[in-house]
């Protein structure tokens, strides 16, 4: 039951998503995609997901019982640690600036979740934030805020 309620629920949020997107305005730009070609990507891959978890719905592939279904304590005081952290990070997202917030973001969710692997988390945590900050920044020109950084 818990599978159709996020498949219909994926379905609705995507064909609203791609009816707003259908209502941002198109200005004529240098860009040939245009300011539209991002979320058009987005709300597409979002009915792909959707599809996906129609077909595995339809095979019968049973998920294992949820964290959640057992009343489980500490599952929902990882969901409130790691929203806690989350909000924290958006919180210091303008003062600390992408990198170092994005940073320290993924390196504390890592330490959590892959534990004593600390070469391998501050090397994707520190990769995937400059990769992401000049993918956004050089190649998409995207304005991210520098923060503590004054490059």
């Amino acid at each position: 039951m818990a599978d159709r309620i996020v498949f219909v629920g994926s379905v609705l949020l995507a064909v609203v998503y791609l009816y707003a997107t259908s209502q941002i305005p198109t200005i004529e730009m240098v860009d040939p995609l245009g300011p539209k070609a991002f979320p058009v990507l987005l709300g597409i891959s979002l009915l792909v997901v959707a599809g996906l978890l129609l077909l595995e719905m339809r095979r019968g592939t049973d998920a294992p019982a949820s964290p959640a279904s057992s009343q489980n304590r500490g599952y929902w005081l990882m969901i409130a640690a790691v929203s806690g952290w989350m909000a924290l990070y958006f919180a210091a997202f303008e003062k600390l600036g992408y990198l170092i917030d994005t940073t320290a973001f993924l390196l504390g969710l890592m330490a959590y979740f892959h534990r004593g692997k600390w070469t391998a988390n501050i090397l994707t945590a520190v990769l995937f934030s400059a990769g992401s900050f000049f993918l956004f920044t050089k190649v998409l020109g995207v304005t991210l805020p520098k923060g503590l950084l004054t490059f």
